[in-house]
């Protein structure tokens, strides 16, 4: 995915989905304040413009949940459909059950053991998901580490300036996608190096591609499909133990 997708499509999807959200005026919805869904609560729906939205445990939101300039929290086990905002973060407790979480200008952070049925994306934004979550399709952002932590990803894990660890025993069903900048920022850009680690027990089934040369650290303890594009396998420093 080109990086201008990821931004374009991200910003395009969200801002839809929340002005489907205020069409559909659901029981929770708000302009300039901030929503919250108790917990245990049943809701249809959750959007606010300029405020935060927050899912308490164990609440099933049946629609999506979405913000322009907030964070979006959602609570241990509860479950919502997809979450986006433009200006903020994203923080899912433990056992959360969702579908994609996008952000634009934002991190996305989720605990252990989520279900994420789409995917994970942001623009300017870290992502950090934790053991036992599984995302059924891909991860990605533009500038911003994306840490796996013993993380099922069914599809790709794309990024164009950030970091990428795989740790834990990750599993990554795609490819492993370093994009090369372009555009009037590639001259600054270029002189740092993402730096890509693939820790021990991790399994990359697809392939690590890359546009750009990057640090690379595989694990002796971890198994990948091959380096292509800028560099090789050969290029890969080996490590041992769990971080080189």
């Amino acid at each position: 995915m080109n990086y201008r997708m990821i931004r374009n499509g991200v910003l395009e999807r969200g801002v839809v989905a929340l002005l489907g959200l205020m069409l559909a005026l659901p029981a929770a919805a708000s302009i300039n304040k901030s929503i919250k869904i108790a917990p245990g609560e049943s809701s249809d729906g959750a959007s606010s413009v300029n405020g935060s939205v927050t899912v308490g445990s164990g609440a099933v939101v049946t629609g999506d949940v979405g913000t322009v300039n907030g964070t979006i929290r959602i609570a241990d086990n509860a479950q919502v459909e997809d979450a986006s905002t433009v200006n903020g973060a994203l923080r899912l407790g433990s056992g959360v059950s969702a579908g994609s979480l996008e952000t634009v200008n934002g991190s996305i952070r989720a605990a252990d053991n989520c279900q994420l049925d789409g995917s994970v994306e942001a623009v300017n934004g870290s992502i950090n998901l934790g053991n036992g979550t599984r995302v059924s399709d891909g991860v990605a952002n533009v500038n911003g580490t994306i840490e796996l932590q013993g993380v099922d990803v069914g599809g790709n894990v794309e990024t164009v300036n950030g970091d990428v660890e795989l740790l834990q025993g990750s599993t990554l069903r795609g490819d492993l996608v370093i994009e090369k900048p372009s555009g009037w920022g590639w001259n600054n850009s270029k002189k740092r190096k993402p730096r890509v680690i693939i820790g021990p027990g991790s399994v990359v089934l697809g392939t690590i591609e890359l546009e750009r040369e990057v640090e690379l650290y595989i694990s002796e303890a971890a198994q990948v499909g091959g380096v292509s594009g800028a560099m090789s396998m050969d290029d890969a420093v080996r490590f041992s133990g769990q971080r080189p």
